[in-house]
């Protein structure tokens, strides 16, 4: 759908109490309405807006607020509408000669104090960026505090000077999406959800008689799950269903029933959810598949959500349900009950919802809510991570999503959760062949897995890749403490377990430490002499229980050791993993303890305290425990790490940068790449390290030939040795292709150079670059390319003409903080032998971390730019220089990522 932030149609968003309303451009249509609303203004507010109580010219002033032309020079006006009713308005007038434009806002008495100020001044403040606005100003009583409360609250930098009785305010319209914006839209989201996951009524239209239909399963399902609420069964052939009265019609129902399940045929849909949103239905629910293979029927569902305020789950799904006490609603078609635990799910697979249920149970876990999006028309996986964040009952959130309507949301709300609660899902596999076409090597890396994995790493997501590891992952992180770290302990009465566990640790890049001087004194007074002391710790077969306890013990209290791992087997002298959980439920243990039993044909089974505690994760394979630990491991070290911050860059200046993209599609709206002397001038906008040169173009005869003497005139300005590239039609890797000659010291070896390229390219070429050469040091690229769904990817590797054969790349999506460019430089498996303590000669890492994050930035606010490399960037001791680049623009209208609205 498109938004205001285009200058396009009308969007839904929530308020602070859940309700939704319609934000949109007003038009000529709505100046009756606009007059209402001035009209129903009392008069203090009516001072407030016009700094009297009778203005004069009102009438001529709405008239101008719904009549202008989208012309980005033009004001704009934007409505909140609650139903076919205006409650408030927000608009800007442009300020001649300047980026700024002067805001004002108008809001019905009886909607205030519920956020429709803010969320009008935030799609605002989106449409005006887009149009070039850069500030909004405006003079605002200083007794009116409510509208002072609303700039303050916004997010943006702000300064509000007096002017006698009033202030004079500056709005500077950032890019982003600040956190007060993510905490109300939590605040919203959590209340127009609170329906749907925690119901206290819930209508089933299609409730069958029949056993084995859809709709008498979900009214078995949520009456035998002991739903608190109430419970209507709709179906017009039946007077009593499961022991509940039927009505014969939606249209029937009680007023403002908080959830209703659709389960008649795709049909009936459409003029089901109309009777339940003229009934006051909060939420729709609707299992019936084969509405979005009929346009007409997905719109007309989509017009009832719409004109009745209501959110939707599905169509095409499982259900939804919550196990809490207070709730218990298994408003689903699974065969069996959920299990009750405190795992949030959702999935878009119905299948993979009920799969992952059962593998849970299997292991003694359970669901908070599980959430089938189906196809996904309204709620989704982001709606969820708001929901969780402020959810008492879910501590570990799992995702399955095959696709992402929001990725760069997505990003942000994931990582605001996974701080403080666990996140896991599973990836889902993608085509990468059309990434592999793209011309750059920046897009040809960024294959749609590169870019899914770059979205998880951001976000703190644990991403596995089957159900069992999931349930696995899960299981450690329900019964265990986080790990200190990836230092690990092994303790084992079979010597051969931990050879293995050693080997599955080092694929997974975990460490087996020393371990302290205390600890193995420890030991030796616990062991025969033949044991091994070293970690792993073979305590050998012959030793008891209690004393493969006590050294476990000895292990976990080792100060250098963040988790540990028992790896057992039984013997004639007993079963050292039986008394395990208890042994270290008698400690003061923070720390995780993963178990081996050798033989065990379940991947992952509870071993529980007798008397009560944590239970311990049992493993029946050393690589299995290895891989879960590994994955905890990340996840403790991403929720540690510092936040980061996308910092203030001095030296950018985006108007500059922006007038070089308009040149060039000016000339060709279809885009291309930037010549060479554009792209210096945009890389220069962003104060990017860019190795100044010349241009020279074809002048050289009647034939247009490029001119030996201009490019001779262009290397002596610049000092030898130079370098000489060719501007070639078609020349994309000019390395690769022949049109870059080095180290050319004389005016002679110049002249040689500008026939070898004339020879090369024939016709083709069009002009020279030349450059003085640049200091030496390690090539690297740095890339961006645009994926048409996650937006723009920052990329990091090994450089120079070789980088597509050797591919050691790091990919991180925007917002890229400073973290994450350290993060991504630190990903490299060349990272050690660069930057690393043991590097011969390590590389600062500041400045290619400058340059990363200027080319985010440069991304974030020219979404024209399609493709970008940076090949080479030469890291030196000194810093880092710019070699080559190339830039692909095209046009490119794009929404606002960030702006508060619902997919519906």
């Amino acid at each position: 759908m498109s938004s205001p932030a285009t200058g396009g149609g009308p969007v839904r968003a929530l308020l602070a109490d859940g309700r939704i309303v319609e934000v949109r451009p007003l038009s000529a249509g709505d100046l009756d309405r606009l007059r209402r609303l001035h009209s129903g203004l009392t008069e203090r507010d009516r001072y407030f807006r016009f700094f009297t109580s009778r203005p004069a010219n009102l009438d001529a002033l709405l008239r101008r607020l719904v009549s202008s032309t989208g012309a980005e020079h033009e004001h704009a006006a934007l409505g909140a509408f609650l139903g076919d009713d205006l409650v408030g308005m927000a608009h800007y007038e442009p300020v001649a000669g300047s980026d700024e434009a002067e805001v004002a806002f108008v809001v019905d008495h009886r909607q205030q104090a519920h956020g429709v100020g803010t969320l009008l001044l935030e799609h605002l403040a989106s449409l005006a960026r887009r149009r070039g606005v850069r500030r909004f100003v405006a003079e605002v009583l200083a007794e009116n505090t409510a509208m002072l409360r609303v700039f303050r609250d916004i997010g943006m930098p702000l300064t509000a000077n007096p002017a006698g009785d009033s202030y004079h305010v500056v709005l500077d319209l950032h890019d982003g999406y600040p956190a007060p914006w993510e905490e109300r839209e939590r605040t919203a989201d959590v209340a127009s959800l609170r329906p749907l996951l925690r119901p206290g009524s819930v209508a089933v239209v299609g409730a069958g008689r029949r056993r084995g239909s859809l709709g008498n399963a979900v009214l078995h399902n949520i009456l035998a799950s002991g739903f608190t609420g109430a419970c209507y069964p709709v179906n017009p052939r039946a007077s009593t269903i499961e022991g509940l009265p039927a009505l014969p019609s939606a249209a029937d129902l009680p007023s403002d029933v908080d959830l209703a399940v659709l389960c008649v045929p795709a049909e009936a849909v459409p003029g089901a959810a109309e009777d339940c949103g003229r009934r006051g239905v909060k939420a729709l629910l609707v299992l019936t598949s084969g509405i979005t293979q009929r346009a007409e029927l997905a719109e007309a569902l989509l017009s009832a959500v719409r004109g009745h305020g209501m959110r939707l789950v599905g169509p095409n799904c499982l259900g939804v349900a919550n196990t809490e006490a207070a709730v218990r609603c298994n408003a689903t078609f699974t065969a069996t009950e959920p299990p009750k635990g405190r795992i949030g799910v959702v999935t878009q697979s119905g299948g993979m919802g009920i799969a992952v249920q059962e593998q849970l149970a299997a292991v003694g876990l359970g669901v908070s809510t599980m959430v089938s999006t189906g196809d996904k028309y309204d709620v989704s996986g982001n709606d969820l991570l708001l929901w969780w964040q402020r959810d008492p009952a879910t501590d570990l959130a799992v995702l399955y999503l095959e696709s992402f309507g929001n990725p760069r949301k997505f990003a942000v709300l994931a990582r605001s959760l996974a701080m403080i609660k666990p996140v896991l899902t599973v990836r889902t596999g993608t085509s990468d062949t059309a990434r592999r076409a793209a011309a750059s090597h920046s897009a040809a890396a960024a294959t749609p897995a590169v870019v899914r994995d770059a979205l998880f790493e951001q976000g703190g997501v644990m991403a596995v890749d089957t159900l069992t590891e999931l349930v696995a992952v899960a299981s450690v992180l329900s019964w265990q403490p986080l790990p200190h770290g990836d230092r690990v302990g092994v303790v084992t009465n079979v010597g051969g377990g931990g050879v293995v566990a050693a080997d599955a640790f080092a694929r997974r890049g975990l460490r087996l430490p020393e371990l302290s001087r205390s600890t193995t004194e420890t030991l030796s007074a616990l062991l025969p002499p033949f044991a091994g002391l070293a970690n792993p710790v073979d305590t050998t077969a012959g030793v008891d229980a209690e004393t493969f306890q006590r050294c476990l013990a000895a292990v976990l209290a080792d100060p250098g050791i963040g988790a540990v791992l028992a790896i057992t087997v039984p013997t004639a002298l007993g079963d050292p993993a039986e008394g395990l959980a208890d042994a270290v439920a008698e400690t003061s243990n923070a720390k995780p303890l993963l178990a081996v039993r050798l033989g065990q044909l379940s991947m992952v089974t509870p071993l529980r305290p007798t008397r009560g505690g944590r239970p311990v994760p049992v493993f029946g394979d050393p690589a299995d425990a290895a891989g879960a630990l590994a994955t905890i491991s990340r996840y403790a070290r991403w929720r540690s790490r510092p936040k980061g911050d996308v910092p203030d860059l001095p030296g950018i200046d985006p108007t500059a940068a922006r007038a070089v993209v308009a040149t060039r599609l000016a000339d060709d709206p279809r885009g291309g790449w930037l010549p060479p002397a554009a792209v210096h001038a945009l890389l220069d906008a962003f104060g990017l390290p860019v190795v100044r040169g010349v241009e020279v173009g074809g002048t050289d005869g009647a034939d247009g030939a490029v001119a030996a003497d201009a490019t001779v005139a262009a290397a002596d300005s610049l000092g030898y040795p130079v370098v000489v590239k060719a501007v070639a039609e078609g020349l994309v890797h000019k390395s690769r292709g022949g049109g870059v000659l080095l180290g050319l010291g004389d005016r002679a070896q110049v002249r040689a150079a500008v026939a070898t390229l004339r020879d090369r390219f024939g016709p083709a070429l069009g002009g020279v670059f030349v450059q003085p050469m640049a200091q030496r040091g390690r090539e690297l690229l740095v890339g961006v390319s645009h994926d048409p769904t996650f937006g723009p990817l920052v990329t990091v590797g090994l450089g120079g003409v070789d980088t597509d054969l050797i591919a050691d790349r790091a990919f991180r999506l925007l917002p890229l903080t400073d973290r994450d460019a350290m993060d991504a430089l630190a990903e490299l498996r060349s990272a050690p032998a660069i930057f690393g303590e043991d590097a011969e000669h390590p590389l600062p890492t500041g400045a290619i971390v400058d340059v990363l994050l200027r080319v985010g930035r440069l991304a974030e606010l020219l979404p024209e730019v399609a493709e970008l490399d940076l090949n080479p960037v030469i890291v030196h001791a000194d810093g880092c220089d710019v070699v080559d680049a190339r830039v692909r623009v095209r046009s490119r209208n794009s929404g606002d990522p960030f702006l508060r609205r619902l997919r519906a």
